[in-house]
């Protein structure tokens, strides 16, 4: 294997390609609910360079940043960059690269779609990974908030402006992330111990952070629909994230009343494949 090839094998896992796709796919599902990909395709493909580097440059500066924490974890200690398969300083230029181009690319396309994407990775890396998420469980508020930029971004860029309708959608995605990342606290709580990072899990109990998850899927799930019909959804694809949207509000309720491991993993991939399916339906009602 070359040394080129065995490098990319090395630091693409550091990108997180499966959680950068979903937030790259929720910034372009944006940009296509205010404006039709046919007849912008050159504008559709900046923003999807733009927002892909960014986010990627994003995600490998937090690894950078975690590389202690993660040794610490079961989980992640096999992570090239925990387990010092990589040069720390590499990684950093890396992550610095990745994320000044990406930035940079979204400033020339528009200042203002450049300056959202920007407070992306301003939230992601220095608010979230840098200042909160070694101190308080609250921090995923603002991985939250990082996590909505891309698709108010895309929404953003394709209107010239920002609109309800973006800032629904993007409060969509925050309500949307604690169900996310809250099951997965809880699945690796003891991870979390052994990495002296708080989880809600640690600070409030299994009682509120289950509770927690019930109440932010709802959210999600009305925000979504709220936006979909402000998008002027079809009545057919509407109904189709009803159903989708119920199965969420199921699986939110079980893990509440009903609480088990097989629950509890159930909704952190359901949970993915929600919002996923939702920005296809909205992809596909632009086209």
């Amino acid at each position: 294997m070359s040394i080129l090839a065995e490098k990319f094998r090395l630091y693409l896992p550091l990108t997180k390609p499966l959680q950068t796709g979903l937030l790259l796919a929720t910034g372009l599902a944006g940009y296509m609910s205010a404006r039709c990909p046919v007849f912008n395709i050159g504008t559709l493909l900046g923003a999807a360079g733009s927002l892909l580097l960014a986010i990627a440059g994003s995600t490998v500066l937090n690894m950078w940043w975690d590389r202690d924490i993660d040794a610490k974890m079961g989980r992640t200690k096999q992570r090239a960059t925990s387990s010092k398969l990589v040069n720390e300083n590499e990684v950093l230029r890396l992550g610095l690269i990745l994320s000044v181009f990406g930035v940079g690319w979204a400033i020339a396309i528009d200042a203002f779609y450049g300056l959202i994407v920007f407070a992306g990775l301003f939230f992601d890396v220095v608010v979230y990974s840098i200042w909160l998420k070694r101190r308080t469980a609250w921090s995923i508020v603002w991985g939250g908030v990082s996590g909505a930029m891309p698709i108010l971004a895309g929404r953003t860029l394709g209107l010239g402006y920002v609109d309800w309708i973006g800032l629904t959608l993007a409060l969509g995605i925050l309500f949307w992330i604690p169900t996310h990342t809250l099951t997965f606290s809880m699945k690796f709580a003891k991870d979390y111990a052994a990495a002296c990072v708080p989880t809600f899990p640690s600070s409030y109990g299994l009682g509120v952070t289950r509770v927690t998850i019930a109440i932010s899927s709802i959210l999600a799930a009305v925000s979504m629909l709220i936006a979909s019909i402000g998008i002027g959804m079809d009545w057919g694809f509407l109904r189709l994230l009803g159903v989708l949207s119920a199965g969420l509000l199921m699986l939110a309720v079980a893990i509440t009343f009903k609480p088990s491991e097989r629950v509890n993993f159930g909704l952190f991939k359901y949970a993915s494949v929600y919002m996923l399916a939702a920005m296809i339906l909205v992809v596909i009602e632009a086209i």
